[in-house]
């Protein structure tokens, strides 16, 4: 299973970069443009708090105690992944980057970071904090 949890965010950034190498209605389109705009930029708050996770649940198989620098590396690595994806978007016909796109990855990042720090850290949130522990076992 750690080897699985180790690969997963690998997985996801090709998944991401694959998705992002067409235009945004290639796989899914809604028939109202406007719930299939709404809802296609509001992934952006999860996209990359995703991957945020993935990169913790993977340092924590790690032999190594998982820290809080690690948990902020986790971040900016995931937060940088998001400006270059951006940066590949804007390569794309039918694709654009923007900086609000941005602001919407830093958020979802952040609010996954603010709950992982607060179980791992802080003694905040038991429920999280067990399942982060076993995952750390």
């Amino acid at each position: 299973m750690k080897w699985v949890l180790r690969i997963l965010p690998i997985v996801y950034m090709a998944i991401v970069f694959i998705q992002s190498s067409f235009p945004s209605d290639k796989f899914v389109e809604l028939p109202d443009s406007t719930i299939d705009h709404t809802i296609k930029e509001s992934l952006h708050l999860i996209e990359f708090a995703i991957l945020y996770v993935l990169l913790v649940l993977a340092m924590l198989t790690r032999r190594r105690r998982f820290t809080p620098a690690l948990n902020l590396a986790c971040a900016v690595f995931a937060g940088l992944y998001g400006i270059s994806d951006e940066i590949h978007q804007s390569f794309i016909p039918y694709r654009s980057a923007s900086l609000f796109d941005l602001v919407k990855d830093f958020i979802g990042i952040s609010v996954c970071c603010y709950f992982v720090n607060g179980a791992l850290f802080k003694g905040k949130f038991a429920g999280l904090r067990n399942v982060l522990g076993r995952v750390e076992k």
